[in-house]
């Protein structure tokens, strides 16, 4: 029937899923062979293969040839990639209306810098340095604002949380995409630049200072602030 081989590299993903889950499988491990799997399951060696691809896509193993301790298929233990792989393409397909993408971002990013303020073994040394990068007096609005986004994810990064991270990571390139566009609005590049750098740096500072209330008011303000300035509309909440 049509249909069958897609049934069969289903079934290779839901047996190792299963491992995964019931714990015979865990970060570090390697695969059974392509010919253990086809045997065990059933299928064709080309229905293994394609699901060992899909797997590798979305960042759940590690695949190479030849013979030795790193050949063969093995599990990874970041699957961080993966994740924001997809989350891009339906981006780039449109799928996530805008509204969405926002309410995300005032969701995660507050979280994010409310755990960066109440940790006491913080680091936004990479921030800082993006921070810096953004003062230099030649850089075009597409160019600062490409910081700009490196620098929201950088925070993510940093707080160690790797979930949201690959979610920013993901939605970054809507999040460009949007400020870009809010960019070509602005009559005054150079004041609103001058604005967004001086909202980064008090972020910073109250993330730096353990005021997590603070922190998070004001990444709240920092992403709504740039919608009211550009035009952008979006059903955002108001900050409570």
């Amino acid at each position: 029937m049509p249909d069958r081989p897609a049934r069969a590299w289903r079934a290779v993903l839901e047996h190792i899923e299963g491992d995964l889950l019931d714990g015979r499988l865990a970060p570090g491990d390697r695969l059974p062979s392509e010919r253990d799997l086809a045997a065990d399951l059933g299928v064709g060696r080309s229905s293994v293969r394609e699901a060992l691809r899909v797997l590798e896509v979305m960042g759940l193993i590690r695949t190479a040839t030849g013979s030795g301790p790193q050949a063969g298929a093995i599990v990874i233990a970041t699957p961080s990639g993966g994740m924001a792989a997809l989350l891009r393409l339906q981006v780039a397909a449109q799928g996530f209306p805008l509204e969405d993408v926002v309410q995300t971002r005032l969701v995660l990013e507050s979280a994010v810098v409310q755990t960066l303020a109440a940790r006491e073994d913080r680091d936004v040394s990479a921030s800082r340095r993006l921070l810096a990068a953004m003062d230099a007096d030649d850089l075009a609005a597409a160019e600062f604002l490409a910081l700009d986004a490196q620098f929201h994810l950088s925070l993510a990064e940093a707080s160690g949380n790797t979930v949201i991270a690959a979610t920013m990571a993901g939605l970054r390139t809507a999040i460009e995409s949007y400020v870009q566009a809010g960019a070509a609005a602005v009559p005054d590049w150079a004041a609103m630049s001058a604005r967004l750098r001086a909202e980064h740096c008090a972020l910073l500072d109250a993330i730096e200072a353990g005021r997590s209330d603070a922190a998070r008011a004001l990444v709240h303000d920092h992403i709504t602030g740039y919608y009211a300035a550009t035009g952008v509309t979006s059903r955002l909440p108001a900050h409570d």
